[in-house]
Order: structure tokens, then C-alpha cells, then sequence
């Protein structure tokens, strides 16, 4: 389930494609998990990732704009990306909307 959004939250969409040869990229993401659970402003994220293809997706949700650009230049988090770009990820990109509802479903 998605957490309860307030207006204006924001959803930060993350698709990549990893490398087969990923080492540390399981540790190092789940840091990342408990890291931005401790932000101000975090909402919550939801991950999957096909381990045949490597394509994998990550939707964190923020309170606002504010909070997504905050996680973003953590020091931790800034050693995650370069890792990514260097080390793990063939291909990514990254979507940063304002969401503008959201429903779920048991």
C-alpha cells in the first residue's frame, strides 16, 4: 500500500537497469531504505526489481519538492549515486512529480 499523500507530496520515480556484477548493491540499497526512512519530510518508498533483467524500479514518496532535493544531496546518499553511475547501473533514470492523487486497494 501507498502511504497517505498530503497535497503537494511529490513521488520520486527511479528505473534502472543493474549490471549482473553488482557488488554491494544490496547492502548498500537497503542502507539507502533506513537512511531516507530518517529524512524530514519522508513518506515512504516501494522497490522491485526482476533479477533476470536487472530492470528495477523505486518510487519514494516526500512530503514536498523541498524534501526530495534534501535526500538528494545527503552525504550518504551522494556516495550511493556515485557507485550507481560508476559501479552498478548499465542505464537510469529518474522522474520527480507532483502527485496530484492517490488511492489504494487491500
Amino acid at each position: 500500500m501507498i502511504p497517505d499523500l498530503p497535497p503537494g507530496a511529490v513521488a520520486v520515480v527511479f528505473h534502472s537497469v543493474r549490471h549482473p556484477a553488482a557488488e554491494g548493491y544490496a547492502e548498500m540499497a537497503e542502507a539507502m531504505d533506513v537512511l531516507a526512512a530518517q529524512q524530514p519530510g519522508f513518506l515512504g518508498i516501494r522497490s522491485v526489481r526482476d533479477e533476470q533483467t536487472g530492470q528495477g524500479i523505486s518510487v519514494s514518496y516526500w512530503l514536498d519538492d523541498d524534501s526530495a532535493r534534501s535526500w538528494k544531496a545527503v552525504a550518504e546518499h551522494l556516495e550511493a549515486q556515485r557507485r550507481g553511475r560508476e559501479e552498478w547501473y548499465a542505464e537510469y533514470d529518474v522522474i520527480v512529480a507532483e502527485v496530484i492523487r492517490a488511492y489504494s486497494r487491500p
